[in-house]
């Protein structure tokens, strides 16, 4: 539900890199790339969002601002002495938001939808790319990713997804998402607007927003509350994330279901 907006791909407050001319090793975005400097055999990372409310104070692609975030930044991080450098592509920035559909702005492909984007888009890479992780912002993403990503690997594909982990977060739109978004895109925050949700934990709230949606449980769409949050545990969230990002694809362990191996921190909501 949480984890990349402004125009074109850029998260303020990170540094894009230049023309694309492959005579280093630094990773780039391959929106930005051209086709002769594509390497064959590259490690993609492909961030998945949504497009939903986050309440009456984070933008509609929090999801998507994050998990754009936690793949470029991990991308720097990353050395692959077996891959070409990694490649950042376009967020995918719809997804499954069935549960938000009663908040206007908010925009689902659904489940069936999403699982075929996801294993066209895996078809299409595997075509020249190497290995490909899907990096999820949004929690009602993955059953779906699971199917997908599944069915990709039975196919021989080398693709995983992996989510945002969010070390003792709240479910949506509380103080773990507006700390994030402090620390990524301040000026796109109304915090005179932020209001406290229902703050039950997750799994008690799961029944019944699968049975119900959100508005039914939270009129407001916030499951947790906002204050509290600040760009500085914004700045320490994100970090948590990156780094769990980094041990999984490091690692490279992928259950079956397609998941990246390596548990989240305890407490921790999978997005």
């Amino acid at each position: 539900m949480a984890t990349d907006d402004v125009p074109g791909d850029v998260v303020p407050g990170e540094a894009l890199p230049g023309p694309d001319v492959r005579g280093s090793d630094m990773p780039s975005a391959l929106a930005d790339a051209v086709w002769p400097a594509v390497p064959s055999g590259a490690l993609v990372l492909v961030p998945v969002g949504s497009t939903e409310q986050h309440g009456p104070h984070l933008p509609l692609d929090t999801d998507t601002v994050v998990a754009r975030a936690v793949a470029r930044r991990a991308a720097d991080a990353l050395t692959t002495a077996a891959h070409a450098p990694p490649l950042v592509a376009p967020a995918l920035a719809y997804g499954a938001s069935g549960e938000h559909a009663d908040f206007p702005g908010t925009v689902s492909i659904g489940h069936v939808a999403l699982r075929a984007v996801v294993v066209e888009l895996t078809r299409s890479l595997s075509l020249w790319a190497g290995r490909i992780v899907f990096v999820n912002g949004h929690g009602g993403n993955t059953a779906t990713l699971d199917t997908a990503l599944a069915q990709v690997r039975a196919e021989g594909h080398d693709a995983c997804w992996t989510g945002c982990a969010v070390p003792d977060g709240d479910a949506h739109a509380g103080r773990t998402e507006t700390s994030l978004l402090l620390h990524l895109d301040p000026g796109r925050v109304r915090l005179d607007a932020a209001v406290a949700g229902d703050s039950r934990p997750l799994a008690v709230l799961l029944p019944e927003l699968m049975a119900r949606g959100v508005r039914p449980v939270s009129p407001c769409g916030v499951l947790g509350d906002p204050a509290g949050s600040s760009a500085d545990e914004g700045r320490r969230v994100l970090d948590a994330m990156v780094a769990a990002t980094v041990r999984r694809i490091s690692a490279w362990t992928v259950d079956g279901r397609g998941r990246l191996a390596g548990p989240a921190p305890s407490g921790a909501v999978d997005r």
